[in-house]
């Protein structure tokens, strides 16, 4: 089944007037060209990311991914068992977790929307943090992780975080949630890049304090056909600025503003303060970051520089 493409408006796209230049829904086994690998400590060899293949003689104590006890779960879209996931398992005992899914190659430039979708697998009560990453290489020969939990390999860019901080109260969602970010640094002709879904846990596994199960859907790479006046629209529905800032960075939405979080280059967030629609970036040592904007139509990121 074809999956339904849904962008919030917070992607900055309309959608009579954005190319798609790749989707992936997850209803079939993956493709070839996806790689996986688990690079956690102490790794389960056995436990990678997955399509989801419940029946409908599973049993749980709690709900999975939404289904009931003995159901089957369904994904963003696209109907049952139409998603991806990966568990606490990827470890034995307790450790780091580092699990890999990486993209075929997909053609990107400045200005093109990734987005997705993402859950907790869990209905239950008890959360378990966790943490998802999405990163991409922009290498000529893409270097897969293979040292351990630690290495990116040439996944040095970071595009959005899930729960950087590991808190727990299911700050990571229990509902099929959509991220998104912005490609930027590429320049204005398309090159071809990977995306690496990282399932990154420290304290995590079976015995760990933190890992659970979390799931993805609706993979999306899309490109903005704007004219001018769609381009101011664009720049209404949300802009930071100044930018490059010294102080202070200003967030300018037509939503209401929830929370915003902020990561520099390595991934790492920053302790920074939102007052009003002001974010004082005095303290951070100058550099390029990503800013996370929650909006109730989801959240977007983008970057900035300090200088």
């Amino acid at each position: 089944m074809k999956k339904i493409l849904l962008l919030s408006t917070c992607l900055g796209l309309g959608l009579l007037n954005a190319q798609n230049v790749y989707s992936y829904g997850f209803d079939t086994a993956f493709s070839t060209d996806w790689a996986r690998t688990n690079q956690s400590t102490s790794a389960n060899i056995t436990t990678i990311w997955s399509k989801a293949a419940y029946i409908t003689s599973d049993t749980s104590p709690n709900a999975i991914f939404g289904s009931g006890v003995g159901g089957v779960p369904v994904g963003q879209s696209g109907g049952a068992n139409s998603f991806a996931l990966v568990n606490y398992s990827s470890t034995t005992g307790s450790g780091t977790i580092s699990n890999w899914l990486i993209s075929p190659v997909v053609n990107v430039k400045d200005g093109d929307v990734v987005s997705f979708y993402s859950r907790k697998g869990t209905d239950g009560a008890m959360d378990y943090p966790d943490r998802l990453e999405l990163r991409y290489s922009t290498a000529a020969t893409t270097v897969v992780p293979s040292t351990g939990p630690t290495d990116v390999g040439s996944f040095t860019t970071l595009g959005v975080t899930i729960n950087s901080a590991l808190a727990a109260g299911f700050v990571y969602p229990k509902t099929w949630t959509q991220y998104s970010f912005t490609i930027t640094g590429v320049g204005n002709t398309p090159i071809p890049i990977k995306f690496g879904f990282r399932y990154f846990v420290t304290n995590g596994g079976t015995t760990g304090l933190n890992s659970d199960i979390i799931g993805i859907d609706t993979f999306s790479v899309d490109r903005s056909n704007l004219g001018v006046n769609d381009v101011k629209t664009k720049k209404s529905l949300l802009s930071i600025y100044p930018n490059p800032t010294t102080d202070f960075l200003t967030i300018k939405t037509e939503k209401s503003l929830g929370s915003v979080s902020i990561f520099d280059i390595s991934g790492k967030n920053v302790n920074v303060k939102l007052d009003g629609d002001k974010v004082d970036v005095r303290n951070l040592p100058a550099g390029t970051y990503l800013i996370n904007v929650e909006t109730k139509d989801g959240i977007s990121t983008e970057k900035f520089i300090k200088k």
